[in-house]
């Protein structure tokens, strides 16, 4: 998604930020540590002085006011603000020469759930993540850096500007999958969605948001819908649970 400036993103967390430090430190402008963190992090802050970028031990008090979190776990390092770009014909193609498995989430406005479902893509494989360009979606913040625990590092992110001209673009290219509470197919049907007549397609995994699930005019571009199935109980889970487990079960076809 487009950025208003040059800023720069607070990543705390000691999982978010070991894996940054493992995979991208070319990325870091600046990082704090606590006293307890130093020995562990050592080799980074060798490589920092290298290049010339600052380090410096401070206070849990401090962290917090950097991170703006009680949750940065003695660590905060400092990255350009990341741009998301705009998903091209061109990447499309691609997705459906490798026949990718992706995730649409239609305006997941909470960038918790927004880092907890990059998290479950990244364990399970899933690479590229689409989200549209709504200020109700959430983009990439600092609590979602901290709560996707380095997920971030193993997925892309795009978006578009009309969602229901992009679903209608890659209708037959791309299998469209909506995620429904009154769907009629189960996910354990999305073996055979995805490989019709035993041939394995792109497909596409759609998420709706946190109150209403996904909106009838996405939902009227899906080529099939399907739900978790569930007792009787409680009517639905959150997003990024269920993301969980539809990725899983994707993941299995």
């Amino acid at each position: 998604m487009k950025q208003k400036s040059k800023k720069n993103l607070a990543v705390c967390g000691y999982k978010a930020v070991k894996t940054l430090a493992n995979t991208s430190p070319e990325k870091i402008l600046r990082f704090y540590y606590a006293k307890e963190r130093s020995n562990e992090f050592g080799m980074l802050c060798k490589k920092l002085a290298e290049n010339k970028i600052p380090y410096n031990q401070v206070e849990n008090n401090e962290l917090e006011k950097l991170s703006k979190s009680l949750h940065h776990q003695g660590l905060v390092a400092f990255i350009a603000e990341p741009e998301i770009e705009q998903l091209s014909k061109e990447k499309v193609l691609e997705f459906m020469r490798n026949k990718e498995k992706l995730v649409f989430l239609d305006l997941v406005g909470n960038s918790n759930n927004f880092g907890a479902i990059i998290r479950s893509a990244a364990f399970f494989g899933i690479r590229h993540i689409i989200i549209p360009e709504n200020e109700k979606q959430a983009s990439i913040a600092t609590s979602t850096y901290r709560v996707a625990q380095g997920g971030m590092e193993f997925v892309s992110l795009y978006f578009v500007k009309t969602p229901e001209f992009f679903l209608q673009d890659i209708a037959g290219k791309i299998i469209r999958i909506g995620t429904d509470l009154e769907a009629k197919k189960s996910i354990s049907h999305l073996s055979t969605i995805c490989a019709p007549q035993g041939e394995k397609k792109a497909s596409l995994i759609i998420l709706g948001n946190e109150e209403e699930g996904i909106s009838p005019q996405i939902k009227n571009l899906c080529d099939e819908l399907v739900k978790i199935p569930g007792g009787k109980n409680m009517q639905s889970l959150n997003v990024a649970q269920a993301a969980s487990i539809i990725f899983y079960e994707l993941t299995r076809t």
